[in-house]
């Protein structure tokens, strides 16, 4: 299974992992691989960029999630989410709270 991974600069350490199940003969027209995702969701990512293409045939493990999850996902769904790690997400929500309260009483 071949997928691409994109990245969000809005949102730290979160990435998408796009299937390419035709890959390499899906390359000869122009097209929006991140539709696939729902509206909203996509939406709320923000702008994407665009961080690697993969062979998860030829990958033996991923950094964060169980490689068969992902293909499982992309397989049923044609997208993965990798979401942050828990401690990542806390540390993003204090910034975002601390945030918030200066603006406040600025």
């Amino acid at each position: 299974m071949h997928c691409d991974i994109y990245k969000f600069p809005k949102h730290s350490e979160m990435y998408v992992y796009i299937a390419r199940p035709d890959y390499p003969d899906d390359t000869d027209e122009i097209k929006d691989w991140l539709g696939v995702l729902p509206k909203e969701l996509r939406k709320s990512l923000g702008e994407a960029k665009f961080l690697m293409h993969l062979d998860l045939a030829e990958t033996k493990k991923l950094a964060r999630v169980d490689k068969n999850e992902v293909i499982e996902k992309l397989n049923s769904q044609g997208y993965f989410v990798q979401t942050p790690p828990s401690d990542v997400l806390l540390a993003q929500a204090q910034a975002r709270m601390k945030e918030a309260q200066d603006k406040r009483y600025d």
